[in-house]
């Protein structure tokens, strides 16, 4: 037996002790009636388990579709806050093939304090409900001399005007949205913005958790400002149209906590986003199939938006689909999602070109592209008894066009792959996350078990294992790391209040 796989056995059953007695304390201090996100659980009166899934939140149930889409508003006003906070540990099935572990692979095998998030969320009239996050992260950034700082920022943010028309003959709910995120409207968990649920700590022990492997989403990213319109009719058809442009000026509280710099900056308000999608309810089942899709003009992070070569553009078009299946004392979930993106590259990322030779050291890499394409597919399906126990298996594949200008690895003009750069070539390659072929190419599969103590309460555990990443199996970043190098053990508990 290898040492490496004696040191992560030992890591898994310290892990083991260490989140066992962490469950016991946060169990103790939730209360047993505990349930549904709690500020709106004390608006509808309603449990955990009939607006989530098995009691697995964030996952709607369709009473939970049917309170987002009419804004948030069933019930009567209560107070309007919930808090919600995760524990977490993290450990990488190897170390060893870095410069700087310490760096590399923060808090690695170490329970920490991740994520908390404040909610303001609930009804403010009959017709307009809001759902508001705000979430400090404990390890936001880090000093010099290794001591991490926390931040708060905003996260989600979701304020709603909705209204129902109901007789015998037609059921039609419409409603406007301002919100920061796109699809953070939808009501369906294989939306880009809901399929990946955990929170994701920042430490960079967690960086190849589920969490942070690739999931289909928009190139615009989110914190910004949009406003869309929806309709659903007759509980068959979902239409949703809006736009995004910049989270600054009057909209700034969707960025708040971000600096300039790093807030994502679109060119004007012409940014569309789309949603249409067909669902189906019969006794204990309920089918949709949808697409999205969005088209966005984004500059390029911490660029000169008054030099238009510093444009690009993302468009994005998918597919996705959520099967569930209902009935005490058994939960089931199926969904699938696939995402194709086009990127356009602004000029100036193109004139910067790649720095990197081929094995010679003279001759330069293949000229960049002006536009990639890439294609994630996630599938995932989960079962849950009882609202209590439950599991998952999750897989992801992401492929795309090859691009020079994509590398963060390679040989300098000495024809070495180097990270540090000994002879001052001014050429350095990226370690543990560098990609040598400047291919995304990534897959794998998560596999998930979580036991919910309390309502509001989850305790889980997930092994991400990947056989493909950054174009390669075998030494993707050209200093020797393979694919399985990264494959990681995570647990968490996550509560609300």
């Amino acid at each position: 037996m290898h040492t490496s796989n004696i040191k992560f056995r030992g890591g898994l059953n310290k892990a083991i002790v260490m989140c066992s007695s962490i469950v016991v304390g946060i169990v103790g201090l939730l209360p047993s009636s505990a349930q549904a996100l709690p500020a709106f659980a004390r608006q509808t009166g309603q449990n955990c388990v009939a607006c989530h899934a098995g009691g697995q939140f964030p996952e709607l149930t369709p009473y939970g579709r049917m309170f987002k889409l009419t804004g948030y508003t069933i019930g009567e006003r209560t107070v309007p806050l919930s808090v919600m906070g995760v524990v977490s540990y993290a450990k990488v099935a190897n170390t060893s093939k870095s410069d700087n572990p310490p760096a590399d692979f923060q808090k690695n095998g170490a329970p920490l304090f991740a994520t908390g998030s404040v909610f303001i969320a609930g009804k403010v009239t009959d017709n307009i409900g809001v759902f508001s996050q705000t979430t400090y992260d404990n390890y936001a950034s880090q000093s010099g001399n290794g001591v991490f700082h926390g931040h708060m920022q905003a996260d989600n943010m979701d304020f709603r005007y909705a209204d129902r028309l109901i007789n015998e003959k037609r059921d039609v709910i419409f409603g406007f949205s301002l919100n920061n995120n796109p699809s953070i409207t939808d009501p369906w968990n294989s939306a880009a913005a809901w399929m990946q649920y955990v929170p994701v700590p920042s430490p960079t022990s967690h960086q190849f958790i589920d969490g942070t492997a690739p999931y289909p989403g928009f190139g615009s990213g989110g914190n910004l400002a949009g406003v869309s319109a929806y309709m659903f009719w007759n509980k068959l058809v979902y239409a949703e149209f809006g736009t995004y442009r910049t989270a600054n000026q009057g909209f700034s509280f969707m960025s708040a906590g971000i600096n300039d710099a790093s807030t994502t900056k679109l060119q004007g308000a012409n940014n569309p986003y789309w949603r249409l999608a067909l669902s189906h309810e019969w006794g204990p089942h309920n089918l949709m199939v949808g697409t999205s899709g969005m088209i966005a003009h984004v500059y390029d992070v911490g660029t000169d938006i008054s030099d238009p070569n510093n444009l690009g553009r993302f468009k994005n078009a998918g597919i996705d689909a959520q099967y569930q299946y209902l009935l005490d004392p058994h939960t089931v979930t199926a969904q699938l999602a696939y995402m194709r993106q086009k990127q356009d590259h602004s000029a100036n990322a193109l004139a910067a070109g790649s720095p990197y030779f081929l094995a010679d050291g003279i001759t330069p890499v293949t000229p960049v592209n002006a536009s990639d394409t890439s294609n994630i597919l996630r599938a995932k399906l989960s079962y849950i008894y009882q609202a209590k126990y439950g599991g998952s298996l999750s897989f992801f594949n992401s492929t795309g066009t090859t691009n020079t200008l994509n590398q963060s690895s390679g040989y300098d003009s000495n024809g070495q792959i180097t990270s540090l750069d000994p002879l001052g070539t001014g050429i350095s390659s990226t370690r543990v996350t560098g990609n040598l072929s400047g291919n995304p190419a990534t897959r794998g599969l998560t596999y998930e078990a979580f036991w919910m103590p309390v309502q509001y309460a989850r305790v889980g555990v997930q092994y991400t294992a990947y056989s493909k990443f950054n174009g390669a199996s075998n030494n993707y970043d050209g200093l020797g790391r393979n694919a399985r190098d990264n494959n990681t053990l995570f647990l968490y508990v996550w509560g609300a209040y």
